[in-house]
């Protein structure tokens, strides 16, 4: 971020005492506390619902998000000299979830739940991004196999080969015929749902109101911070630039995806995690069901061959044939880990696994 982006501070009712870089932006200490300067990408239409989002999770009592912080002009975002956006959001002292501490994961986990309970939002207020239903799971995996036949169909006609595409094209059908089965299936499901029962199907809500999804819940985005007036230990959430209208388990998905993967598909862990967001904000049916989908679609495969394509492919990294053959590794233990999950949560068969 260039030094230069400092001076847009000016535009803002705080007196800025010191600043410093951080991790693609710029932090500041002023008489309003600590904040964060960023670049700004996205349109102004979603910067203005984020923080009509924000200012509803705080109203609904859950205090530890960030704010926008508005211009002297009463602007979201502000503009350098070269026309670069910015915002300006609170931020928090602390450290960012450590993932190989159960304890903090559950704790994680708890804040997510509360989140989704502070989290409905009369989407009637909001033209344009409010009103439009986002792309849902079945329209994200359509995406997704698309892009899967187009790179399975450049490695077959590769003449040429190095030995990460070899092994990837030896394994790619395994998890290519996964993904459309997944989809299929699931379409399957959808469409077989009573009308208007959005929220119990594990849709994204009524057309009144929904649940907005943080759309990015991992452990860069969790900060752990002293609570005021004590040495308690709370969850901070950041980052909602990624705020989307679907249904829940979309955030718990990713939390959990990401934690399975690092813990081998561990069951204990899975069970756990998935109680403590139940006791919290509970799970129906139709929930178990849609994170059931999303476990079981080979995404990790999809990310490994979106990154190979989209890359220069001249030079393959070896960290892609690390990842492949850790993805192998693993497919037994996340097999058992989902039979698993059918028995405890049984309320649906599935025949891909």
């Amino acid at each position: 971020m260039n030094d230069r982006a400092v001076g847009v501070l000016e535009n803002y009712e705080i007196e800025v005492l010191r600043t410093w870089k951080g991790r693609g932006a710029i932090l500041c200490e002023s008489d309003k506390g600590l904040l964060i300067l960023k670049e700004y990408t996205g349109p102004k239409s979603k910067i203005i619902f984020q923080d009509a989002l924000l200012k509803q999770i705080k109203e609904q009592g859950f205090p530890l998000a960030e704010s926008i912080l508005k211009t002297k002009e009463n602007d979201l975002i502000v503009y350098d000299q070269d026309r670069v956006p910015y915002i300006l959001k609170t931020y928090f002292e602390g450290r960012e979830c450590n993932v190989r501490d159960i304890k903090e994961c559950r704790q994680a986990v708890k804040t997510l739940a509360r989140l989704h309970k502070a989290s409905h939002m009369d989407i009637e207020l909001f033209p344009g991004i409010g009103q439009k239903a986002e792309t849902g799971m079945d329209k994200e995996y359509e995406k997704h196999n698309r892009e899967l036949r187009k790179v399975r169909k450049f490695l077959k006609d590769k003449s040429q080969k190095t030995n990460f595409e070899i092994f990837l094209l030896k394994h790619y059908d395994y998890f290519f015929d996964l993904a459309l089965r997944v989809t299929e299936e699931s379409q399957e499901y959808t469409k077989n749902q009573e009308p208007g029962n959005g929220g119990k199907t594990g849709g994204t809500g009524t057309a009144e109101s929904c649940i907005i999804c943080h759309g990015d819940y991992q452990h860069h985005n969790i900060l752990v911070t002293k609570g005021d007036g004590d040495d308690k230990e709370e969850m901070a959430v950041i980052n909602f630039e990624k705020c989307i209208r679907d249904n829940p388990v979309r955030d718990l998905y990713l939390f959990m995806r990401k934690l399975l993967e690092k813990g081998n598909w561990s069951i204990e862990l899975g069970n756990l995690l998935l109680e403590t967001y139940h006791q919290e904000r509970e799970l129906t049916q139709a929930d178990y069901r849609q994170l059931y989908y999303r476990f079981i679609y080979p995404e990790k495969f999809w990310k490994i061959v979106n990154f190979y394509y989209n890359s220069g492919k001249s030079w393959i990294p070896g960290r892609n044939l690390e990842k492949m053959e850790k993805l192998l590794a693993q497919e037994e233990n996340k097999t058992s880990f989902l039979e698993n999950y059918k028995s405890t949560y049984g309320c649906f068969s599935f025949s891909s696994y």
